[in-house]
């Protein structure tokens, strides 16, 4: 018993010594963790662009296609061919045969483009166009030299495009055409005075957008329009003191207006 006793002593003994030498491992360990080194985070370089897409570029941010919303202003080359394809002359009241003939034309083009929904959009042409007038075959041979005039010919179309949020949109459209004439100029000779009437008429056409790059399109279109043009030349009546006749003449214009060009997107 007297045994039994001083080894349960002396066992407490060596464990109150060891105490120490325990708790300082205890410590030891969390210091340890305390006195690490903090490692930075990794940060990525900033994009050469610093997060915004250049002008000229297609980003994950770029809208493919056109649709609902999207405002165009478009920089065309614009060919204006008048067909010319019914005339009538009178000179000095008497109809006589002949044809007006009036020359074509190659101007650029100011178009603005607004979709109301992602098919259907409007469009008005701005653009002037400065053309010669001429009658042939007057009487059956004669040719005389009318004079020249600008036109102003503003045309509203209201277009349906098949393919939107597509790179390639083809459309087909309606609308009409109002066309001033203005800086009138007669030839001489035959011709003293000449005026040009206020003229307009339906118009339809087609064409496609390609997306080349951003918000950048190219634009072809090809547009028919159906007008006619009246115009008189010198005094009204037969022949006046100095020997030029009254001549008048009515042509169906009827230019087909073809255009190419690039268009931004607002």
């Amino acid at each position: 018993m007297k045994l039994t006793r001083s080894l349960a002593f002396q066992l407490a003994a060596g464990m109150a010594m060891l105490a120490p030498i325990t708790g300082y491992a205890q410590t030891a360990t969390p210091s340890a963790y305390v006195n690490a080194p903090v490692v930075a985070p990794v940060v990525a370089p900033p994009s050469a662009h610093g997060g915004h897409c250049g002008l000229f570029e297609t980003c994950a941010s770029t809208k493919i296609g056109l649709g609902k919303g999207d405002f165009l202003i478009r920089l065309s080359a614009l060919g204006v061919m008048p067909e010319d394809r019914d005339s009538k002359l009178w000179v000095a009241g008497a109809a006589v045969p002949g044809r007006i003939k009036t020359t074509r034309q190659v101007m650029p083009e100011l178009t603005f483009e607004y979709f109301f929904t992602d098919n259907l959009s409007v469009d008005l042409i701005a653009a002037s166009t400065r053309h010669e007038v001429a009658a042939e075959d007057v009487g059956g041979s004669a040719h005389v030299d009318v004079g020249s005039a600008w036109v102003l010919p503003p045309t509203v179309t209201f277009a349906w495009h098949f393919r939107p949020h597509k790179r390639f949109n083809p459309y087909v459209g309606v609308g009409g055409t109002m066309a001033w004439f203005h800086n009138v100029s007669p030839a001489g000779g035959l011709v003293q005075k000449l005026n040009v009437g206020f003229t307009g008429g339906p118009s339809v056409n087609a064409g496609f957008d390609y997306q080349l790059v951003g918000n950048w399109f190219f634009n072809f279109d090809v547009k028919q329009m159906f007008m006619r043009m009246h115009a008189w030349a010198n005094d009204r009546g037969g022949v006046d003191g100095a020997g030029h006749p009254f001549i008048r003449a009515h042509d169906s214009l009827d230019p087909t207006v073809v255009g190419a060009g690039i268009e931004y997107r607002f």
